[in-house]
């Protein structure tokens, strides 16, 4: 019942700042927690941050702590990634993950998580 779709990906330098966002449609998602995930090549897919619906409380990933911020704008139905400071190690695919019942001790695993966006590819060059 929820669509999510990511944009705003792209090949930027490092140090420049790029802003993902995330579109959802069908069933308004403002009871949901919402999370952003990224998956590099050979590599597993990773939490980067969520937003947590009850209190507005964001996490982050340690990697991306004071670079990375989480928003939601609820008139839009609709979630950001702000990414600023951007290194190399953060070139990845981005994907924009929902969930209604996800607790905090399982957040940052992406299997907990039942609706997901196509994904939107962050690139970094040194």
């Amino acid at each position: 019942q929820v669509q999510l779709v990511e944009s705003g990906g792209g090949l930027v330098q490092a140090g420049d700042s790029l802003r993902l966002s995330c579109a959802a449609s069908g069933r308004t998602f403002s009871g949901y927690t919402m999370g952003w995930f990224r998956q590099a090549p050979g590599k597993e897919r990773a939490f980067v941050a969520a937003f947590r619906p009850s209190s507005g409380f964001t996490y982050y990933a340690d990697s991306v702590k004071g670079r990375f911020t989480i928003s939601r704008d609820y008139a839009k139905n609709a979630v950001y990634l702000q990414m600023n400071s951007l290194k190399p190690e953060d070139t990845a695919v981005y994907y924009c993950a929902a969930d209604s019942r996800i607790t905090i001790p399982t957040m940052r695993n992406w299997v907990e998580y039942d609706y997901w966006g196509q994904g939107t590819q962050v690139t970094v060059s040194s």
